[in-house]
């Protein structure tokens, strides 16, 4: 009896941790729930405060510290080393390395003061932008001369700088030929904050600064912080001035390395989704908070996948690299392989403590009408958008499906999702540039941003969290798309399509009370109404029959048809 008591409680237990073990495995109705849950942030935010000990330029000693970090925590996660790995590996990364063409360079040591007072203008101890990139050393016991403040740049040519130190609040960039090639200056020290990274309030703020390499003339630059700024301006005030200056920089030979992490996909595994994270950058959250979270999300998706709980029917893949240089290699270099991704997303500045950056999450979106017309809750950032045409438009179903992914999980953590129209500058650019669908996960405005107080005391581990958990779900969710999930990505986007013209009418009776003219409503109502219808179509690389879907889009299309026209017949009354 007690033996058949033990067999029965040893059969019961099998049956239990079955039924576990299958509760547990990943699918649309519990992707939120797992991943929230799994998602911890610790192991983004521990490679957040690896990466951002380091000044990094793609080959230097902080870049390439940040690579290897990289690769020992996806051996750790049960990643193989491409050449060693077998067909059965679905884990796999390979270390590109190529030759740089000119020689990296990295920050050492630097100092000013003003000669005759005891306490430095500035040092790198405490301000690490403020040596130019490209800068070389002076010599070791540093160089004593006169500065002289120029207030207007254009009168630059004609004045004697010889040997002197040019002050000027300008971008050394915009002087250096005239300073350093024309006028054999010394060196230059320049200010430029601008005014989103509030100067007057964060004073000892330095956003960092480039000059162009020059091995012959071996220049080097200073960037100011506003409280250095305004102490030597007001000294100049009285007398002449000579700065005692020392930079340690080191300028060197190397090679550019990128990572790539690949989890291959069961059923079509020459589809992809690809996560871009640049590794260059001096700050914390610009950007190894990029490179932490997509750290987070390869391990986490190789422990989903070793314990059976997920299997991606496409493949996906991580890249860390040097930033739009090796995402555009990447979606170039191999003319096949680009034809096969599907889609691209940047991690960029995406860790921020935006009670102290200031900034708020976005989700930039590929082109759509907003990058031309943009009103209503639609805003440009302080970084700014350029003039574009209806020909650049972008139209997919990647900006709303994400948008309702981000703002589903911004209402279960109580977290702020925005959007801004398409600006640009970071990974996304080279998969659009390819015609393959490609948004910016970001912050902005940041009034850190590239500045020396961009650090890990400003970086959230719940925003960390947040943004890995939702990219994950957003991931897992396409890579195994099928033609139910075609079908509900659809039903959405007709959803968005309804809300953005019934906005657009309401922001299109504003302007016309405002005086515009009908003409230019219509033609923005029209612009939307093209851009969502598609965008329905281009909900068929779902699936792997569009005839499946085909009678749905249709639909939508029409229903968009009949609101575009009843809005135009409202305009016009």
């Amino acid at each position: 009896m007690i033996q058949k008591s033990i067999l029965l409680l040893l059969i019961s237990i099998f049956f239990i941790n079955c039924k576990t073990d299958t509760s547990l495995e990943l699918n649309t109705t519990n992707y939120a729930d797992v991943i929230n849950k799994e998602f911890t942030g610790d192991i983004a935010f521990e490679t957040t405060s690896f990466v951002e000990k380091y000044w990094r330029v793609v080959g230097n000693t902080g870049f390439n510290k940040s690579i290897y970090k990289i690769a020992e925590t996806l051996e750790k996660a049960g990643y193989v080393l491409e050449d060693k790995a077998t067909e059965n590996d679905i884990l796999t990364y390979r270390i590109e390395k190529r030759p740089l063409k000119n020689p990296t360079w990295e920050s050492v040591n630097a100092s000013i003061k003003i000669d005759g007072e005891l306490d430095f203008l500035l040092e790198h101890s405490t301000n690490r932008n403020m040596i130019a990139l490209n800068s070389y050393s002076t010599p070791k016991e540093g160089i004593t001369a006169e500065v002289v403040y120029i207030k207007d740049i254009q009168q630059l040519s004609k004045l004697d700088v010889k040997g002197k130190i040019v002050f000027a609040e300008t971008s050394p960039y915009q002087i250096f030929k005239s300073a350093i090639i024309d006028g054999k200056a010394a060196g230059i020290i320049t200010y430029n904050n601008p005014d989103y990274l509030q100067p007057e309030k964060n004073t000892t703020s330095i956003q960092f600064r480039s000059i162009p390499l020059d091995s012959v003339n071996k220049p080097w630059a200073i960037a100011l912080s506003y409280q250095a700024k305004e102490r030597l301006k007001r000294a100049l005030e009285y007398e002449k001035l000579e700065l005692q200056v020392i930079v340690e920089t080191n300028i060197y030979p190397s090679e550019e390395l990128t990572i790539i992490a690949d989890i291959k996909g069961k059923k079509t595994p020459k589809e992809r989704l690809v996560f871009s994270a640049h590794v260059q950058e001096p700050g914390a959250n610009d950007n190894a908070t990029g490179v932490g979270v997509a750290l987070e999300m390869a391990t986490l998706t190789a422990k989903f996948i070793k314990q059976k709980q997920f299997q991606p029917n496409r493949t996906l893949t991580f890249l860390w690299g040097d930033e739009i240089i090796s995402t555009r290699r990447y979606v170039q270099e191999d003319t096949i392989r680009a034809k096969e991704i599907k889609w691209g997303i940047s991690l960029d500045m995406v860790g921020e403590n935006t009670a102290k950056t200031g900034g708020t999450f976005l989700i930039e979106k590929m082109p759509d009408p907003s990058a031309i017309w943009t009103r209503g809750n639609d805003k440009h950032t302080e970084w700014g958008g350029s003039t574009m045409t209806l020909d650049e438009m972008k139209p997919h179903y990647l900006n709303d499906f994400l948008i309702d992914k981000f703002k589903t999980q911004g209402k279960r953590a109580n977290w702020v999702v925005n959007t801004n129209p398409f600006e640009g500058g970071s990974d996304h650019v080279p998969f659009l540039n390819e015609n393959i669908p490609s948004v910016l996960f970001w912050h902005f405005t940041d009034q850190f941003y590239h500045t020396d107080n961009d650090r890990i005391e400003n970086v959230s581990k719940t925003t960390l969290k947040n943004v890995g958990t939702t990219a994950l779900i957003a991931a897992y969710t396409l890579l195994n798309a099928d033609e139910n999930t075609a079908k509900s990505i659809l039903s959405d986007l007709e959803k968005a399509a309804v809300n953005r013209l019934n906005e657009e009418l309401k922001q299109s009776k504003i302007a016309i009370h405002k005086g515009d003219a009908i003409s230019t409503q219509i033609e923005i109502i029209t612009a939307w109404k093209n851009w969502y219808k598609k965008s329905f179509v281009t909900t068929k690389d779902l699936v792997s029959d569009e005839k499946i879907i085909h009678k749905e889009i249709e639909k939508s299309k029409k229903l968009i048809d009949s609101i575009a026209t009843e809005i135009e017949r409202k305009l016009q009354q």
